[in-house]
């Protein structure tokens, strides 16, 4: 059954979580995008209610492995969607919960659970719940495996697919592994920059906002420079520095492609799958004068979305540097088509943050490793090969380009640039730098950069 079919007879349920469990039949059933999903959230439910719902959406997906496997042992015919959501939602609550001193916290998750069902699903399925959720307790409270276990059981305690696991035994070995998965489990913190202030508020923003010189107290020093940790709790804080621009938040991990660019005032600059649009701020903060072009597929009206909308936001930010946005594919004729636009042909420095695995950034995009292929490491360098390929043509001589992606793993980036300097067109090329970025080892997401140089 439909999870619309399953839903619609019930008035719709308000509060965090009948709103998560919803959600959940949703994914359950369709399998949408988790940030795409979440953008649905009534305006109406609002601050910590809102939050909660967030949190136990995040959850379940993020463990959405362990809780299936253990459903699977005590469910023989999986229910409709909407009875599902309510056991992932309480299996989330059950995982969530481990620890707790609370010696009645189970038999709470079971009643709150069964009481949601009665409105959600059914009565009836609301005594399936009560039994089963009874059940599911034991098996989600065992401890984690050793290194010594296969990697489906890995796969399966830490919910990532046994085929991914395996390809990161074969790169990363057993505790390097074991430590990217405990990783890939935590719920990410929130990382922001703290940017110059513009010359004049926006409309409707009080100056007082705009021209604090100093980070307000809730953002907290990190060991990296120039990135700070927001304090849990301060929504209504940041808000403002959002809207003004002042605070961009910002994974630390995204700070390194435009460190290696190392943009410098005056130069000319193109960022390459520039959407959506944290790098290209960055660049022209950098920079502070000088021309920056900003280059991302046009978008597509049958699959449209925020992304050209968010470049658009975020380069309206930019002062001080001449900003040009072109909607084109890379893999055209980018040198006409920059000429169509009154823009040059070659850069002083290129950047090209590729589209890749997303494997690097799985404790952000928790629902990545339920979208991924085995083919994917296969098409993916091949695309990443020819975008860079496209992407040395726009290099001036002496000039730098730096190929990054927030993959860890190898195909994408260390073996797309040794073939595109074993081909003719990174035959000019040399590789002066290389930065990866392995979580378990640096701290925040993952990814490779690399910093070539185009020869005179």
């Amino acid at each position: 059954m439909s999870v619309n079919t399953a839903l619609s007879s019930s008035p719709t349920p308000q509060g965090a979580w009948p709103t998560a469990a919803r959600l959940i039949a949703r994914w359950l059933d369709r399998r949408e995008r988790i940030d795409g999903l979440l953008d649905t959230l009534p305006r109406t439910l609002a601050g910590p209610e809102r939050a909660r719902c967030q949190h136990l959406v995040l959850g379940v997906v993020r463990h959405f492995g362990r809780i299936e496997a253990a459903l699977t042992k005590l469910v023989s015919h999986p229910p409709r969607f909407s009875t599902r959501a309510v056991l992932f939602v309480a299996g989330f609550e059950l995982i969530d919960a481990a620890g707790d001193e609370d010696d009645g916290r189970v038999a709470k998750i079971v009643h709150h659970a069964v009481e949601q069902t009665k409105s959600l699903a059914s009565p009836a399925e609301a005594r399936l719940v009560n039994a089963v959720v009874r059940k599911l307790a034991a098996p989600l409270s065992q401890p984690a495996p050793t290194l010594n276990v296969s990697p489906d059981e890995l796969g399966e305690y830490f919910s990532h697919p046994a085929w991914l696991v395996r390809n990161w035994l074969a790169q990363f070995g057993p505790e390097s592994t074991r430590a990217l998965l405990e990783w890939n489990q935590r719920p990410a913190p929130v990382y922001a920059r703290w940017r110059p202030s513009p010359e004049k508020p926006s409309d409707g923003t009080t100056a007082s906002v705009v021209e604090t010189a100093n980070p307000p107290d809730f953002l907290k020093p990190t060991e990296w420079s120039g990135v700070w940790e927001v304090e849990s709790g301060r929504w209504s804080q940041v808000e403002p520095f959002l809207k003004t621009g002042r605070i961009y938040l910002q994974d630390p991990s995204t700070r390194t492609p435009v460190d290696l660019l190392a943009p410098q005032p005056g130069e000319s600059i193109i960022d390459l799958c520039a959407a959506p649009g944290g790098k290209s701020l960055f660049i022209a903060d950098t920079m502070k004068t000088g021309r920056l072009v900003a280059v991302d597929l046009p978008i597509d009206p049958d699959h449209p979305g925020p992304r050209i909308d968010r470049l658009k936001e975020n380069l309206s930010r930019i002062t001080g540097v001449e900003v040009a946005l072109v909607q084109a594919d890379l893999l055209q004729n980018m040198a006409m088509i920059l000429r169509t636009h009154r823009l040059p042909e070659s850069y002083d420095a290129v950047l090209l943050d590729a589209p890749c695995s997303n494997t690097g950034v799985m404790r952000h995009r928790i629902d990545v490793k339920w979208r991924l292929q085995p083919g994917d490491f296969k098409k993916h360098p091949q695309q990443q090969l020819s975008l860079l390929h496209a992407a040395a043509r726009l290099v001036t001589p002496g000039g730098r380009l730096v190929y990054s992606t927030c993959s860890i793993d190898a195909d994408e980036n260390e073996g797309v640039v040794k073939s595109f300097l074993a081909s003719k067109a990174g035959g000019p090329f040399t590789l002066e730098k290389t930065v990866l970025s392995h979580p378990w080892a640096t701290g925040h997401d993952g990814a490779g950069a690399f910093l070539l140089r185009r020869t005179g």
